[in-house]
């Protein structure tokens, strides 16, 4: 089992920044990779950005690429996505997932999320 405790949401105005933090636990040594989704009202699910555990490679989805960056912390089993420029179409609920099989675009444990909410 891996829980998950997102942390770091909050109000902002755009332009603003942002940090979100995923807090990793349990048997962490069976993650693969972890990703950030977000769902604002009415949307459905995005992925926001992905990281492998151990090497560091990274996705992004398109709506923000060049403003965010996923980052990892081993020693304290959390990852992190910093949020540059934001917009207010950036407003949703931001979830941090883990995938622990590595085989397919699936996910296996969620956290509970967190509300960004971006003002004009």
């Amino acid at each position: 089992q891996v829980q998950l405790v997102e942390s770091g949401g909050g109000l902002v105005q755009a332009g603003g920044s942002l940090r979100l933090s995923c807090a990793a636990s349990g048997r962490t040594s069976i993650i693969y990779k972890i990703g950030w989704f977000r769902q604002a009202p009415g949307k459905e699910r995005e992925v926001v950005a992905r990281i492998i555990w151990s090497g560091g490679s990274t996705y992004y989805g398109d709506s923000v690429k060049g403003r965010f960056t996923i980052s990892t912390d081993n020693a304290k089993n959390t990852v992190y996505l910093q949020m540059n420029n934001l917009k207010p179409e950036d407003t949703a609920v931001y979830y941090c997932a883990a995938d622990v099989s590595g085989t397919g675009p699936k996910y296996d444990y969620w956290g509970q999320g967190t509300q960004v909410t971006v003002s004009a």
